[in-house]
């Protein structure tokens, strides 16, 4: 049976990327959000170029799979 584009995309995800999930205080969710879109990025993409920065890292090695 032939595999869905949905069923295809959420494999190679599973391969390419780790999931966190945050938490911040109630309502501070919001504040997030606007913050994000203020300087044009996505939640995920603030918080993955926040932590890039405060590690040090280029882009490349941020998205360099490290060896294991």
């Amino acid at each position: 049976m032939a595999k869905s584009r949905s069923e295809i995309n959420n494999n190679f995800a599973k391969k390419a990327y780790d999931n966190l999930r945050i938490v911040v205080p109630k309502g501070r969710k919001a504040d997030v959000e606007a913050h994000a879109k203020a300087k044009g990025e996505s939640v995920n993409g603030l918080v993955n170029n926040l932590l890039r920065a405060d590690l040090g890292m280029t882009e490349e090695e941020w998205k360099e799979r490290p060896t294991e």
